[in-house]
């Protein structure tokens, strides 16, 4: 549809109407030389009171809302409109229905009934006054859930819907009211001269003071003639209350607009010439650029679609005190302050139902954190289940989509919304596992020192001497290390303590087990060297005893030097589930199970040397003692080996010590223990002559 150019100048190029019917004419598709080109307004378009309205059911938290509109232009537009905006604010519409006062009631019924069965407590009605008068008189019939009604202009501030008390505290938005400056003193100036020379006035004045103006006929013959006696000042009715004046100050806006932009025509920086002649299309680019604040403290000015910027009271329906429903102004909404300030609340809402908090209308409640939403199967994504958080994950805000994974040295804490350091786990030695061990280590020690003390004194007894006094210092020695190693065990694992404790340990065992195992051919030699014509000891003195426990340990250091200079122990963090255990990687696997190998081959040819000298004479056999002993080390280190791969955390080292320890005082008891009592308390039997007797020697 296209006009002549003399159509064009016919056209006025600011118009104001209802925003009701702005709507459509904004959405029909005109081509560019459309009459309507030059169109503004001061009425706010629908479209923003649309946003507006998805904003306002954002701002206060509901996301699960009903909607209906009048099944025209104006519904269909401006709820199409809405629809989109909800859609971008998260917002899910649970129904959206359409009714038109000439359709069916049939039509009206079924749309009461999807209102009443919904679950939404907040309903958007874009509808005209004419159709929500149907709609509301529709509901009243029957009992239904109570809503929180949000409307759209053109009812929210009608006040002859505030009969109907089941919109109490109702929101929405109003064209901003305002007093014009001088117009009710204006209007209080009229004088009877002035209101015969307009039929309309004259018509308001016969009705308001219930008279005649002269000249004019009348069905009563009652009513008196005016005589000017009228006083309009005293006349209280919508004539003269001046207060709730809404479009009338957009039209006050509009006339001033335009004469900003006649004077922008005919004037200059220095005079004014109001005789010039000017077109339309001056007057229009003028339009254009106007942006002035009115006397009453309102900006005009237009966009590039001639359009201003949308500026809305919030009106909230509110009960007075003789029980009847009043619309208050409880704060406004400017589309031209940034995001999340368009709202400025200057008084408190009062919500249906009385209450004074925002009610609620959700589909679903808000996961709370550590959970996350999963949506439900065919149904809006406002309608969801929340559903913990997996393992060693959380979520630390309300209707977290996902979880999130703590870092690797993090684990959540028990409601999963946040990542709490994982405690960093090791013997350490205030614990009380580790003071127990410690205190068993030191015991064992000491009485490895005491008992040395006791054989140190009695060097020279025929028990102490009769199995080689050096072997027997020596293995003494290398217990007290093996007490003593067992505490490197203890504490935070470093680079040193790993390689120490270790290494340590293989070498004072296997100096342990090698002079026990000196003891043990000593034991055998000494009585084949009985026997007639026997020169064995001279092969087996005391050098080549020395000699064998040295080349026994050299092999174990040879082990260990090759095990640390090729892929030593070392420290490192253990990540566990809910927990970092340090703990001593062994480098080298073969490294490790090579020392413990070796040690236990040496136990083993150990115990088969003492088993074969189990019958020799039972008051020198001390090869039946070191056959025990051989028989404890061998039950601990072997039942360690499944202990020591199953342990958690610091039992790991935990088991490790106390192997060593137990097979430790093993060999103390089973090897010194019958010496020491006899030196102690059996001194009669420490005599050379007791120990060569040939009483028989009892059966393993």
């Amino acid at each position: 549809m296209t006009a002549s150019p003399a159509q064009k100048h016919l056209h006025l190029p600011l118009c104001l109407v209802s925003s009701e019917s702005l709507l459509p004419l904004r959405q029909l598709a005109w081509p560019e030389s459309s009459v309507f080109l030059e169109f503004h307004r001061t009425v706010p378009s629908d479209y923003h009171q649309a946003a507006a309205l998805a904003r306002m059911v954002k701002y206060f938290g509901w996301t699960w809302i009903g909607a209906v509109r009048s099944d025209s232009d104006y519904g269909n537009y401006g709820m199409a409109a809405f629809l989109k905006a909800a859609q971008e604010e998260g917002i899910c519409v649970e129904y959206s229905e359409a009714y038109y006062r000439t359709q069916p009631r049939s039509k009206l019924k079924r749309v009461a009934d999807v209102i009443r069965r919904s679950t939404a407590r907040v309903i958007v009605a874009f509808l005209a006054s004419g159709d929500i008068t149907f709609l509301l008189e529709e509901l009243t019939r029957e009992p239904m859930p109570t809503l929180q009604w949000i409307g759209s202009e053109t009812w929210i501030t009608d006040p002859g819907f505030l009969k109907f008390n089941m919109c109490a505290g109702a929101l929405g938005y109003g064209v901003p009211r305002s007093v014009i400056p001088g117009l009710h003193e204006f209007l209080l100036d009229l004088s009877l001269a002035q209101v015969s020379k307009s039929d309309l006035l004259t018509e308001f004045w016969e009705r308001s003071f219930n008279c005649s103006l002269k000249g004019r006929t009348h069905a009563s013959v009652d009513v008196r003639q005016c005589d000017g006696s009228e006083d309009i000042n005293a006349l209280q009715n919508p004539y003269t209350d001046t207060s709730q004046l809404r479009n009338t100050n957009m039209v006050y806006k509009a006339t001033y607009a335009i004469a900003h932009a006649i004077h922008g025509v005919i004037c200059n920086d220095t005079h004014c010439d109001k005789t010039i002649k000017f077109s339309p299309w001056q007057l229009y680019n003028e339009l254009k650029k106007v942006n002035f604040t009115t006397k009453n403290g309102y900006k005009v000015n237009f966009d590039s679609n001639g359009d201003p910027a949308a500026v809305y009271e919030l009106i909230n329906w509110q009960f007075k005190n003789d029980g009847t429903l009043n619309m208050v102004t409880v704060g406004y909404y400017d589309s031209s302050k940034l995001r999340g300030q368009e709202f400025r609340m200057s008084s408190a809402i009062s919500w249906v139902g009385g209450q004074t908090e925002v009610p609620a209308s959700v589909c679903s409640e808000s996961c709370p954190p550590g959970t996350r939403k999963a949506v439900q199967k065919g149904r809006p994504v406002c309608c969801y289940d929340c559903i913990p958080c997996a393992e060693g994950q959380i979520s630390n805000k309300t209707d977290s989509l996902n979880c999130l994974r703590c870092p690797p040295e993090f684990w959540p804490n028990t409601k999963q919304d946040s990542c709490l350091s994982k405690p960093v786990e090791f013997l350490s030695w205030d614990d009380t596992l580790a003071i127990i061990l410690t205190m068993f280590s030191i015991t064992g020690a000491f009485m490895a020192v005491c008992i040395a003390a006791v054989f140190y004194s009695h060097r020279t007894s025929p028990i102490v001497r009769a199995n080689n006094s050096e072997l027997s210092f020596l293995l003494l020695f290398s217990l007290i290390l093996c007490f003593l190693c067992s505490l490197t065990f203890i504490g935070p694992p470093s680079e040193w303590s790993c390689m120490l404790r270790h290494t340590a340990f293989g070498i004072t065992f296997v100096l342990c087990i090698s002079c026990v195992l000196g003891k043990t051919i000593v034991v055998l030699m000494a009585f084949r060297a009985t026997l007639p014509g026997s020169n064995v000891m001279k092969w087996f003195g005391p050098l080549q005893q020395r000699l064998s426990v040295l080349a026994f340990t050299l092999i174990q250091v040879i082990i260990c030097v090759l095990w640390l200079n090729i892929s030593p122990p070392f420290p490192f963090r253990n990540q566990y589930k809910e927990k970092i255990i340090l703990e001593c990687g062994l480098g080298s696997a073969v490294g490790f199970w090579a020392v413990l190998g070796y040690i236990g081959l040496l136990a083993l040819l150990c115990f088969i040397l003492a088993f074969l000298a189990r019958k020799l004479p039972d008051n020198f056999n001390e090869a039946k003692f070191i056959t025990f002993s051989m028989l404890i080390f061998c039950a601990v280190w072997i039942t360690f080996i499944p202990a020591y791969v199953s342990s958690p955390g610091k039992f790991t080292v935990a088991v490790e010590i106390f192997a060593i320890l137990a097979s430790s005082f093993g060999l103390i008891f089973c090897i010194f223990a019958p010496k020491c009592f006899i030196i102690i308390f059996r001194p009669e039997q420490n005599t050379k002559k007791h120990l060569m007797g040939k009483v028989p020697s009892k059966a393993l």
